[in-house]
């Protein structure tokens, strides 16, 4: 592989000795993995687990629920992959998430977000509880986070398309963790993405420390007193990587550096990334009063047609009820204690639970992924190796002898989407978009 001359200058420079074993691991494969999302139950409340599922999985030592698979398999072609049952994810890059010490009902921000790694992985560790803001500036790549958001079953975030200073501006002192996988110059990405040796340059080296500076300082502001921050990147630039802390902490006297780590690739079975972990100061409660609340919410009385589809498609109807916002013809449900999000650039408030016609609602497929599927009053399993799951990916209807009404449907016990059931036809409501031809 052809790598930059000033860029293996510098890694001689910072591995001496091992800096040709560096270069020799450019000969070999990338290493693949895949996160199993704990989220995902069965219609029986069963936990996905790896013998579940049809790859040659072997765990990685640093993230919890994820493993390595082989080039042999294809976890992205499967079913499972749809019914957000996974995600498939660099190992290296699994590795900041548990550095965030998460709690049930933490408030956290996930500040450079896409595509949802990440952020999916943060939410398997919340568990439904407290507030996860998903934040990614550009708007095609946070189109790209909200939809795997919703394909893995997470209610509670909330994913907005803005600047880290507009962000600054609304949040100080807000949340409790705060992760910075800041946009880097890609080192870590050569041997997965050879297409990044050549937007590598010593010039934009420079120019992605100058943006992980400012991003970094709005960090900072939305960070409480006593919150936690973990600072990653898939690059091996000390400027933008321990120099970077030097000048964050030279700027904030109260952050303080609790340790930083390096993945190497040719140490290491993952393709490379540095993380570094700082809290700030003593712990107090300063989270600004005057981001909560102010929603303007659906009054039940609006709500008719959506009340009428739970009391129909659930046992537990109450489940989906709460605050609900509506964004045109869209309702969502807010997670608890949802901040005030009127001038931001939201994307999904919350769970998007659907829409809102003519005298009916029809179910949005996020409330198809995040449902809890013990409450359901009709569900029809799928065999993931069946003619029927392969025609439901692709947007086909099918016979089908049972009560009228809307049906989850499911792969190997695992919700992938809705169908509704009228006259022995199970009419399909998989996403257009998603549709596999």
């Amino acid at each position: 592989m052809f790598l930059p001359e000033e860029f293996k200058e510098r890694i001689r420079t910072q591995l001496n000795d091992d800096a040709e074993g560096f270069f020799k691991s450019y000969d070999l494969p990338a290493y693949k993995g895949l996160r199993i999302n704990p989220l995902k139950k069965d219609v029986n409340l069963t936990s996905l687990n790896p013998s579940m599922l049809p790859f040659h999985l072997s765990p990685i030592s640093w993230a919890e629920n994820g493993y390595y698979y082989e080039a042999s398999d294809e976890p992205g072609k499967h079913p499972y992959h749809e019914a957000g049952m996974y995600y498939i994810q660099e190992p290296s890059a699994m590795a900041p998430v548990p550095l965030l010490e998460i709690k049930e009902g933490d408030v956290i921000l996930d500040l450079c977000a896409s595509p949802g790694g990440k952020s999916t992985q943060i939410a398997s560790y919340m568990n439904g509880k407290g507030i996860l803001v998903s934040n990614e500036i550009n708007p095609q790549r946070a189109k790209n986070l909200s939809e795997n958001i919703e394909r893995m079953g997470i209610k509670n975030a909330i994913v907005t398309n803005e600047s880290s200073g507009k962000l600054a501006e609304r949040f100080y002192e807000f949340f409790d963790k705060i992760l910075v996988d800041a946009p880097c110059s890609g080192e870590g990405m050569f041997r997965k993405n050879p297409e990044a040796i050549d937007e590598w340059s010593a010039d934009n080296v420079k120019l992605c420390a100058q943006r992980q500076d400012e991003i970094l300082d709005n960090a900072y502001s939305m960070l409480k007193t006593g919150g936690r921050l973990v600072y990653s990147t898939c690059t091996f630039a000390p400027l933008e990587d321990e120099e970077c802390m030097e000048r964050f902490i030279s700027r904030h006297s109260d952050m303080i550096l609790l340790k930083s780590h390096r993945i190497w690739p040719h140490i290491d079975k993952g393709e490379g990334h540095f993380l570094s972990v700082l809290t700030k100061g003593p712990q107090k409660d300063t989270q600004d009063a005057s981001s909560l609340g102010n929603n303007r919410l659906v009054s039940d009385k609006d709500l008719g047609d959506y009340y009428s589809f739970l009391n129909d498609t659930f046992k537990n109807p109450d489940e989906y009820k709460g605050q609900i916002t509506a964004f045109g013809d869209q309702l969502y449900l807010l997670p608890k204690n949802c901040p005030a999000l009127s001038g931001l650039k939201v994307l999904r408030p919350g769970l998007h639970l659907g829409t809102i016609k003519k005298n009916r609602f029809e179910p949005s497929h996020a409330l198809a992924l995040s449902g809890n599927l013990s409450i359901c009053k009709n569900v029809l399993n799928l065999d993931s190796t069946s003619r029927e799951v392969a025609l439901f990916l692709s947007g086909q209807s099918f016979n089908h002898d049972g009560n009228k009404g809307w049906y989850i449907i499911t792969v190997d016990g695992f919700s992938i989407g809705w169908g509704k059931c009228a006259g022995g036809i199970m009419k399909n409501h998989y996403p257009k978009g998603l549709r596999k031809n």
